[in-house]
């Protein structure tokens, strides 16, 4: 998951991909979203929202934006420059007068996507393993080191219509091919001067909820722990294991979630395998030395402050409000915070679309196991500016 990353697969989204939908009943026809201006009255929960908790967050982004040619193309039809006012400005704001920055500074728009302004909101989390450096007794699953011989292109670079899409291969005679799926990698198809662990776990089946969540903690026999992240993929589409399982009649959309699918393939370990290599996409590692798990926008991610977007829609760095069902089900409270656009995911797909990144721990695991929850979503940009898609 570092700067520079080929994608996230992050939390229940891309583990059901294309089984969930935005809340509409009938798909839409792809149009590019709206931006409805809004005064902040008119946003549900604002006004409750700690948005001092996501001071943090945004500065970290900041910190990015100031370093960026002011005429350098932001996205939205904005440029750097736009943003670095604000950005400068946040570094007088205490976290008593947050709100008033935001008001103050950034005007709030609320998304639409073909006049609708429903969408999905699902979470993803910082994983826990049981590892070792050495393969011995449980410990029999690698994490594999990015292979030198991986190629990921970031077609954006090449093309600006292409943005937000990357491939991923091999070079050989001068073109580039696809890479050893998952079922070929697991089977030890890579060549062996490329196939580099950094660790050896104890589960398969963590091993792939770590490449779902991107990054993660390995604690060691010792009781030493070390960072992992996302250092690259070999360039398969995902195939979600979770509608691999409604369709096989396993589970229902309605059941379906990180937790069931995890129960699955506890009771049925003959089988659990050759589910997971259904889906070809597969995921290497590096060690981080950060304090946190690292997103697309290579900033450190704040627990429910950061959340992955769509960016072949959305840069790095915006503030955005989401209004959402509650991730537990609790029909008295509501998800309504300010959250700062920082990573990104392969099943994160639409203007209306986000993955909240919870942190780290059984409750984050918890959480972002449950979260498929519909709502509405604002973006805040900078007052005087006129964006467009």
């Amino acid at each position: 998951m570092g700067k520079g990353r080929f994608l996230l697969l992050g939390g229940l989204s891309i583990l059901l991909a294309s089984c969930h939908t935005t809340p509409q009943q009938t798909p839409l026809p792809f149009t590019k979203p709206s931006l409805e201006p809004v005064s902040y009255s008119e946003i549900p929960g604002w006004e409750q929202d700690q948005h001092s908790d996501t001071l943090a967050a945004f500065k970290k982004s900041c910190d990015r934006i100031l370093k960026s040619p002011a005429d350098k193309n932001f996205g939205l039809g904005l440029v750097y420059g736009d943003w670095q006012k604000p950005c400068r400005d946040l570094s007088k704001i205490s976290s008593g007068s947050a709100r008033s920055f935001f008001e103050t500074s950034l005007t709030p728009y609320l998304v639409k996507q073909a006049g609708r302004p429903d969408g999905l909101f699902t979470g993803y989390y910082e994983a826990s393993l049981q590892g070792s450096y050495d393969r011995k007794g449980p410990y029999q699953t690698p994490l594999r080191l990015r292979p030198t011989d991986l190629v990921m292109v970031n077609l954006e670079e090449f093309r600006d219509e292409l943005k937000g899409q990357r491939i991923a291969g091999r070079v050989t005679d001068g073109y580039l091919k696809p890479y050893e799926s998952r079922a070929e990698i697991e089977q030890g198809d890579l060549p062996d001067a490329v196939d580099k662990p950094i660790l050896w776990v104890d589960s398969a089946v963590d091993a792939f909820f770590l490449q779902v969540q991107g990054s993660g903690i390995v604690t060691l026999p010792d009781g030493q722990t070390v960072r992992v992240g996302y250092d690259g993929q070999n360039g398969h589409p995902y195939k979600a294991i979770g509608k691999e399982l409604i369709n096989r009649g396993a589970l229902t959309k309605d059941n379906v979630s990180m937790q069931s699918i995890r129960d699955w393939l506890a009771k049925n370990p003959a089988d659990a395998t050759e589910l997971m290599q259904i889906n070809p996409s597969y995921v290497f590692f590096k060690k981080l030395e950060t304090d946190g798990s690292v997103g697309g926008e290579g900033v450190v991610l704040t627990a429910g402050r950061s959340m992955a977007v769509d960016r072949s829609l959305w840069p790095y760095g915006i503030p955005m409000f989401v209004s959402a069902d509650d991730p537990e089900g609790r029909k008295d409270y509501r998800f309504e915070r300010l959250l700062i656009a920082q990573d990104t995911g392969g099943a994160i797909i639409g203007s209306i679309r986000g993955d909240v990144f919870w942190g780290h721990g059984d409750q984050a695991a918890h959480i972002s196991g449950l979260m498929k929850s519909k709502g509405q979503l604002w973006v805040l940009l900078p007052k005087g500016t006129a964006p467009s898609f």
